[in-house]
C-alpha cells in the first residue's frame, strides 16, 4: 500500500491515487507507471474490470467493434491478442483486461475490496485524506476518480421489492454462473441491457414476461465471428483504424455522413438506410446523414423507417406497436445493438406487458402483481425477477462518497442542482482532484477506451508537468467551470439528444420528470475535446489555480 505510518499500519501514503480498476484506471496506472509516479489503485470490487467485472448478465456484450475498444498504447499487445467476435462478450473482455493487468505487472499496485466512503482535502498539508468501508485510510496528494459511468444500479421502488422468494436481481448484480434454463422469468425494463438478456435467454426459460414502460429504438448489431484471417488484416490496419476513429466524433469507426438526408432524393436515403441496418455496430446511428440527430424532419422519417422495420419483425401488430417509442425519435438516445430482439416476441413462451397500461402493483413472495385497473389485479407466477432498470448515471458514483473540498464544501451539494466542472476535468474547491470519467467529460460519451485515451493521456503529461515545476495545489478557476458548463450546453443544443428524457440529460433517480435537463456529458466530439484539453496543456493551464509551495517559500525569503 505504499509508504505506511499511523495506527496499526492502517494509513498509508502516494502521490497519485486512482480510484476504480476498470478500463480508465487501468490505462492510467499503466501510464504513470511508464513516467516512474507514485501511484496506486483501489477498487471496490474484488477484482479488475470494473463494467467488465460486474457485468455478468447473459448476452452482455460490447455495442462497439471489439478491434477499437482496445488500447492503443502498446504495439506488442495490439499484435498478440486475438478478438474472437466483432462485438465481443463479457466474459472474452475482462480476459482481455486481465490479461493486460498480467502483461504490464499492474496487479501489484491495486488493491481490491476498498469501498471508499469519505474523501477530504486538508489545506494544511495539501492532502486528500480518504476513508474506506474496511477501516483503512490513504493519504494521497492527488486523487484521479475513473469510476465507471454506469456503475450504480437503479432498482425501482415498487411495493414489496425484496420478499420475492426467488432470484431477485439487478443486470448489474447478476450472480455469477447463475443458470435460468426451465425457470419463469420477468425482466422488467427493454434499455440495452434489458435488450441483450432478453434475447440471450428467451429460448432457455420456461417462460419469459417482458416488463416495458417505455419502448427503446434498437438497431442490428450485425455480430460474427473473426477469423484468422480477418485478425491478421485487422492488426495489419490498426493504425489506420485508431487514427480514423481519433478523428470521428464519438471515437468510433462510424462517421456522420457528409450529405444532407435533403441532398438526396428519398430512394436514394431509403437505399442507403437499408444498407446501414443491414451492416455492422452502431452505424444507423452514428453513420447516418448528419441532419437525423439534429433536425426533426429528417430524423422523423428515419424513425418511420427503423418502426417499419420493426412491424415486419414482429408478427402481432399490436406488440410491434408497443414495441415503437412515440416519445423520441430514433438516435436521440441511446440506440441499443440487438442481434433477434424482436423476433423473441413471437415466440410462444414470450409475452410483451406494458407498465403504462398495466402498472406493476407490488412485488410478492411468489412474483409480480400487475394492476389491471378497475380494481382488478395479475398474479405472475416466477422464479426470477430481473430489472433491467438502468442506472444512477454519471454522477450517482460520486454522490455515494462524502467528498469534502476547501471550507467543508461538499462535492454532493455543489452538484445539487446538477454537475459543473472546468474542461470534465476538475471542480473548483477541490484541489489536486481529478475526474478521468465523469460529468461533461469527452471520455462520457465517446467509445470508452478512445474517449478516455485523451484524459489519460492529458492527466499523464498533466502529471509530468505537475513534477517538473514542483507543483502541488491544483485546481479549476471558478470562471472557468461557468464558462465550460456554458459551452456544453451550447454545443449540446444543436442535437436532438438534448431534448430526450436519458441519463445523457441526467434523467435518472436524481431527476424529476418536469425539472430542467442537466448538462451531464460533452457532446461535442472527441477531436474538439482533444484540442481543447491540448490548448490547455500548451498554454500552461489558463482555466486552473496552480501554485507550489517550494516557490512561494523562496519568495517569502
Amino acid at each position: 500500500m505504499g509508504r505506511v505510518n499511523g495506527d496499526a499500519e492502517r494509513t498509508s501514503e502516494v502521490d497519485y491515487l486512482i480510484i476504480g480498476a476498470g478500463v480508465c484506471g487501468l490505462h492510467q496506472l499503466h501510464d504513470l507507471l511508464e513516467i516512474g509516479a507514485d501511484v496506486r489503485v483501489v477498487d471496490a470490487n474484488s477484482g479488475l474490470g470494473g463494467t467488465w467485472y460486474k457485468n455478468r448478465y447473459p448476452g452482455c456484450r460490447f455495442d462497439s467493434e471489439s478491434y477499437t475498444y482496445q488500447y492503443s498504447f502498446s504495439e506488442e499487445l495490439l499484435q498478440e491478442w486475438d478478438w474472437k467476435e466483432r462485438f465481443a462478450a463479457q466474459p472474452e473482455t475482462l480476459s482481455y483486461l486481465e490479461h493486460v493487468a498480467d502483461k504490464f505487472d499492474l496487479r501489484q499496485h491495486i488493491t481490491f475490496d476498498m469501498r471508499l466512503v469519505r474523501a477530504e482535502w486538508s489545506e494544511d498539508d495539501l492532502r486528500w485524506t480518504l476513508t474506506f468501508e474496511n477501516g483503512q485510510v490513504i493519504r494521497a496528494k492527488f486523487v484521479l476518480y475513473a469510476m465507471g459511468l454506469l456503475s450504480v444500479p437503479t432498482y425501482p421502488r415498487i411495493p414489496g421489492r425484496g420478499t420475492f422468494r426467488g432470484l431477485e436481481t439487478h443486470t448489474f448484480d447478476w450472480p455469477e454462473g447463475y443458470d435460468v434454463t426451465g425457470k419463469r422469468v420477468a425482466v422488467i425494463g427493454t434499455g440495452a441491457s434489458g435488450v441483450q438478456v432478453i434475447t440471450d435467454i428467451a429460448d432457455k426459460v420456461e417462460s419469459l414476461s417482458v416488463l416495458q414502460r417505455d419502448a427503446n429504438w434498437c438497431a442490428p448489431l450485425g455480430n460474427a465471428p473473426i477469423s484468422k484471417e480477418e485478425m491478421q488484416e485487422l492488426r495489419e490496419r490498426y493504425d489506420e483504424i485508431f487514427a480514423w476513429c481519433r478523428e470521428t466524433p464519438a471515437g468510433f469507426i462510424h462517421r456522420p455522413h457528409r450529405t444532407l438526408s435533403t441532398d438526396v432524393t428519398r430512394e436514394e436515403r431509403l437505399r442507403h438506410w437499408e444498407e446501414l441496418y443491414n451492416g455492422q455496430g452502431a452505424g444507423l446511428y452514428m453513420g447516418n446523414y448528419r441532419d437525423c440527430i439534429t433536425e426533426p424532419g429528417p430524423n422523423r422519417e428515419l424513425s418511420e423507417f427503423v418502426a417499419g422495420k420493426i412491424r415486419e419483425r414482429v408478427e402481432d401488430p399490436e406488440v410491434a406497436e408497443l414495441l415503437i417509442p412515440k416519445d423520441h425519435g430514433f438516435g436521440t438516445k441511446r440506440v441499443a445493438g440487438e442481434s433477434g430482439f424482436y423476433e423473441v416476441f413471437n415466440q410462444p413462451n414470450v409475452e410483451l406487458v406494458d407498465l403504462m397500461a398495466h402498472p406493476i402493483h407490488e412485488v410478492t413472495e411468489t412474483g409480480i402483481r400487475l394492476d389491471l385497473g378497475s380494481g382488478e389485479f395479475r398474479d405472475l407466477e416466477l422464479d426470477v425477477i430481473v430489472y433491467a432498470t438502468g442506472f444512477d448515471a454519471v454522477t450517482g458514483p460520486f454522490d455515494r462518497i462524502e467528498i469534502i473540498g476547501t471550507d467543508g464544501v461538499r462535492l454532493k451539494d455543489r452538484w445539487k442542482d446538477g454537475p459543473e466542472t472546468c474542461l470534465g476535468v476538475q471542480v473548483s474547491s477541490f484541489p489536486n482532484m481529478f475526474v478521468l470519467v465523469g460529468p461533461q467529460s469527452g471520455s462520457a460519451s465517446a467509445n470508452f477506451p478512445r474517449g478516455i485515451e485523451d484524459v489519460v493521456n492529458w492527466m499523464t503529461q498533466t502529471a509530468l508537468y505537475i513534477e517538473e515545476h514542483g507543483i502541488d495545489r491544483f485546481e479549476g478557476r471558478r470562471e472557468a467551470e461557468i464558462a465550460w458548463v456554458e459551452h456544453v450546453r451550447e454545443v449540446n443544443s444543436k442535437l436532438l439528444m438534448s431534448q430526450t428524457r436519458s441519463w445523457f440529460n441526467g434523467h435518472n433517480i436524481n431527476l424529476e420528470r418536469d425539472e430542467k435537463p442537466r448538462v451531464m456529458v460533452y457532446l461535442g466530439g472527441a477531436p474538439r475535446y482533444r484540442r481543447r484539453l491540448t490548448e490547455e496543456l500548451e498554454n500552461g493551464y489558463p482555466s486552473f489555480l496552480l501554485s507550489s509551495s517550494a516557490v512561494s517559500a523562496t519568495l517569502s525569503t
